[in-house]
């Protein structure tokens, strides 16, 4: 791809001419500061986020160990505003939603890496099928609200940013994990590390694995490998430390025996943890690549310039059933293949698409701060292009009575779907920072320009020799916000704000209207020794929301990638969190509790080919979000013993837009699952832990968007080794 040379001009000017204006001011010279190489997260600590001028939260590295989550969905858990749906119960597919976004494939948020998009293709096609490694990941960051604006396009919900390794400071550092457990789950993780007066680097590798907890009746895997390896490197370019280059490349893949095929009603209360031999071919693969480079300038005045430069390329193919004997997945194909498993007779007919996507997504991104007394200028621009070129086909399959399979006809690959979907995009942001002794003040804007086009070769031209169909759209925005924070008391901070909140339109948006809504928060924040709590209510009021059909979303395979607006959209809820440290005569005791309440509701109504809305009246609810959901937790201390507890409540949910009770076709039960670890550390550079997932073996089911119901992990255990020098 190529940039366009306007857009990049226009970034390289402003990160220019900033620094220049900034060295009128004079400073003395800094001494080389290793510590400085790596600016990689938004908050940075738990400290931080009691000056944010709204909703965020910060999990370090310290947190994220206490249950070694591998899987985001339960790490998100214990953050209010936050909604997850999960689906292959290890994490590989994340559905993540903030403040009544939609949770699928995590589409409506902005996620990152490093400050750096993640997604494979975040304007032209936003559908996280890719996301980072969660087992590496060193801290996460959440911001909703206002302090967002800086980290679009998607505003309206929120930013989750995950943060890799940094680089050690000492001379040599490094840690070795290896874990085994139920269904054959085992994981190897080592990382590497030093620096010296002028450079230092990293490396990681990882690999996870497991058999899966679902039984096919030829006893075949359900389970998953992913690998991941990552290496950093950064150098004081001068004496002085005032000039540092840093690159970051990374490597992934992955492969996983998952599938859209879920169960009867009757064979989820008879038999959970079973899968039909209709989807013994389904199969996930992946492979992902990053690189990045970045430069970072201190100027004599304290001011700091940081300019990034990126490329993620990711290609997946999900092969998988979409029909068995003609019918459609929730649309029949259930119940024949559940009659073929009870009496396997004669032999069933498979329609196994092979869903074959590459994505490209690259860019430069600047940002500078600078200092102004009491107060702070942050400006920032980005210029992006990203495209997903799908290349798919239809193979014919025959299953027989012995569970062997057989290929009828093998399909011409471009006869499925054959388009490529891409975007440019330039992006400026300035936020200011006024301090007024208690008062805080963050007004911030946003400015987005994005073009978009579609072509369609359609399903008769795999050779792409004729020229496809176009549709291209074009689109400029202008995203105000302010916050403020004001300090009551020592320990009390009262907070407020609003934004404006950004969607883009997609190339498969045929009306070509974008996202739009106007995001209110207030709130209270309180942080006094031992005590820390805070409360927060939102209201995010579309004036168009926006409806992705995605196979995903269980939506009509005639409409996939298709966008739908709905409209007028209101949600509204309140956001709860504490936490109360008791300290013992020889341990301590921590509990923490967050809370999240949630309404919304359809202001129009219209009909829809997407599963999870279908025919919408006005007055209705959002599908697939729970009224009512809180996490528990507790954490015990004790000489070289540590034990953590937590348990996620989540209530009913319906699957299909409604209102007053959904019946039980259409309803995800309540479910509350508990987590438990036991630390103990043999020294200061070894420890053990064992821990249990669901370790009351909760039965419950987690989706039904494709409509058969697929089901959560039940409980498992892990024990695990550390070694850290």
């Amino acid at each position: 791809m190529t940039f366009r040379l306007s857009a990049v001009a226009s970034a390289l000017t402003l990160a220019g001419i900033l620094p220049m204006i900034a060295q009128t001011a004079s400073a003395e010279t800094a001494e080389a500061d290793l510590s400085g190489l790596e600016r990689i997260t938004i908050l940075g600590s738990v400290a931080a986020v009691d000056e944010l001028p709204g909703s965020g939260y910060y999990m370090n590295a310290e947190e994220l160990a206490r249950f070694d989550f591998t899987d985001i969905h339960r790490a998100l858990a214990q953050v209010p505003g936050v909604y997850v749906l999960e689906e292959d119960g290890y994490g590989l597919r994340a559905n993540i939603g903030m403040r009544g976004t939609g949770t699928s494939r995590s589409d409506k948020i902005t996620v990152m890496e490093d400050g750096v998009l993640a997604a494979p293709a975040p304007y032209a096609s936003p559908a996280a099928y890719y996301f980072p490694t969660f087992g590496r990941i060193q801290a996460l960051e959440v911001i909703k609200g206002g302090a967002s604006v800086a980290y679009g396009p998607r505003t309206t919900g929120g930013v989750l940013n995950l943060v890799s390794r940094a680089i050690p400071t000492t001379d040599i550092a490094g840690q070795l994990q290896a874990a085994a457990g139920s269904d054959g789950y085992g994981k190897m993780h080592g990382w590497v590390g030093g620096s010296s007066d002028r450079f230092g680097a990293v490396i990681e590798g990882y690999r996870q694995q497991a058999d899966g907890f679902k039984e096919l009746p030829n006893g075949a895997d359900t389970g998953f490998y992913k690998n991941d390896f990552l290496m950093k490197a950064a150098a004081l370019l001068d004496a002085a430390g005032n000039h540092r280059l840093h690159i970051k490349l990374k490597y992934s893949d992955e492969e996983s025996d998952e599938t859209y095929l879920g169960l009867t009603a009757a064979d989820y209360e008879a038999t959970p943890y079973r899968r039909y031999g209709a989807s013994q071919l389904d199969q996930m693969t992946t492979e992902h690549r990053q690189y990045q480079l970045g430069y970072d300038w201190t100027l004599r005045s304290g001011s700091t310039l940081r300019a990034t430069a990126y490329r993620n390329e990711f290609g997946r193919n999900w092969y998988k059933v979409s029909s068995v004997n003609g019918e459609s997945l929730g649309g029949g194909a259930e119940a024949i293949a559940s009659a073929f498993d009870a009496n396997p007779q004669g032999n069933l007919e498979l329609n196994v698409k092979a869903n074959n996507r590459t994505y490209v997504s690259e860019g430069v991104q600047a940002q500078f701060e600078q200092a102004l007394g009491a107060h702070r200028l942050v400006v920032g621009a980005r210029v992006h292009e990203d495209a997903m070129d799908r290349f798919q086909w239809n193979d014919l399959w025959q299953l027989n009575a012995n569970y062997s399979t057989q290929l009828l006809n093998a399909g011409v690959p471009g006869t499925d779907s054959n388009r490529i979907d891409s975007a440019e995009a330039t992006a400026v942001f300035g936020q200011v920072f006024l301090n007024f002794g208690d008062l805080n003040i963050d007004a911030g804007l946003r400015y987005e320009d994005i073009d978009t086009l579609r072509r369609d070769w359609g399903k008769t031209n795999p050779g792409r020799d004729t020229t496809p169909t176009q549709r291209a759209n074009s689109t400029s925005e202008v995203l105000p916000a302010i916050g403020l924070t004001y300090r009551l008391t020592d320990g009390l901070v009262l907070l407020g704000g609003v934004q404006k909140g950004f969607a883009p339109a997609a190339p498969g948006n045929t009306e070509q209207e974008n996202e739009e809504s106007v995001n209110w928060e207030v709130g209270a924040r309180y942080r006094s020794g031992a005590v820390s709590g805070e409360v927060i209510g939102f209201l995010s009021d579309y004036d168009n929301m926006h409806g992705n059909c995605t196979a995903a979303q269980g939506c009509d395979l005639n409409a996939i990638d298709t966008q739908f607006n709905a409209g007028e959209v209101r949600v509204q809820g309140l956001e709860l969190l504490g936490e109360y440290a008791i300290s013992l005569a020889q341990s301590e005791l921590v509990l923490g509790a967050s809370a999240t309440f949630t309404d919304s509701e359809f202001k129009n109504s219209f009909n829809s080919n997407l599963g999870t809305w279908g025919s919408v009246a006005a007055g209705d609810e959002l599908p697939y979000q729970a009224d009512t959901q809180y996490q528990l937790s507790a954490r015990y201390l004790v000489g070289a013993w540590e034990l953590n507890a937590q348990a996620r409540y989540v209530g009913d949910m319906r699957t299909q837009a409604g209102q007053g009770d959904p019946d039980a076709a259409q309803r995800i039960d309540a479910r509350t699952v508990v987590d438990l670890t036991l630390t103990y550390a043999i020294d200061q550079q070894q420890q053990v832990r064992a821990g249990i997932d669901n370790a009351f073996d909760e039965t419950y089911m987690v989706t039904r968007t494709n409509g058969g119901i697929q089901v959560g992990k039940p409980r498992t255990a892990f024990v695990q080794y550390n070694y850290r020098f």
